[in-house]
């Protein structure tokens, strides 16, 4: 493991499980997602995991990992969790729920407990890149350990 630039609630819940992974800073810019992150750190985008918090139609937050370089199908989602609809969360509702401000949500040590669903694919990757708890700063992990430390249900609700 590498020096940790950043002790956020993220970083800690990984070390609390014992998780290996390496940080990885880069130049983070307003709206430009996966592509700039895969840009700076010279990876393909497909490597990166997405978090978004979104929520059902009841309001229930929920937690979405997704793979950088697809989208989320709302629709294939709600129908594979059995729900009528699924929406992202707005910015302000995202960081109350998960503790973290947008552009640098973490799926690990969130405010909230909230269910997670994670997109299949990303399992196909051994190592992937994930936000880390703070805009600019990913952490390179396996894939097997998000399974681990966040026991997602996994399936493929892309567009």
């Amino acid at each position: 493991m590498t020096s940790i630039p950043h002790m956020t609630t993220a970083i800690r819940m990984l070390l609390d499980f014992k998780v290996a992974f390496t940080s990885h800073e880069y130049k983070y810019e307003e709206r430009g997602g996966t592509t700039v992150s895969s840009r700076e750190l010279g990876v393909p985008e497909n490597v990166i995991v997405k978090t978004m918090i979104m929520e059902t139609d009841t309001k229930a937050p929920i937690i979405v990992l997704m793979s950088g370089d697809k989208e989320v199908s709302t629709k294939n989602l709600a129908r594979f969790m059995g729900v009528k609809s699924i929406s992202p969360c707005q910015p302000e509702v995202a960081n109350k729920h998960s503790g973290f401000v947008v552009g640098g949500t973490s799926p690990f040590g969130t405010k909230k407990k909230m269910p997670v669903f994670l997109h299949d694919k990303i399992l196909d990757t051994d190592e992937v890149y994930i936000n880390g708890g703070r805009r600019g700063y990913l952490v390179k992990m396996k894939s097997s350990d998000i399974v681990k430390v966040l026991d997602p249900k996994i399936g493929d609700f892309s567009a």
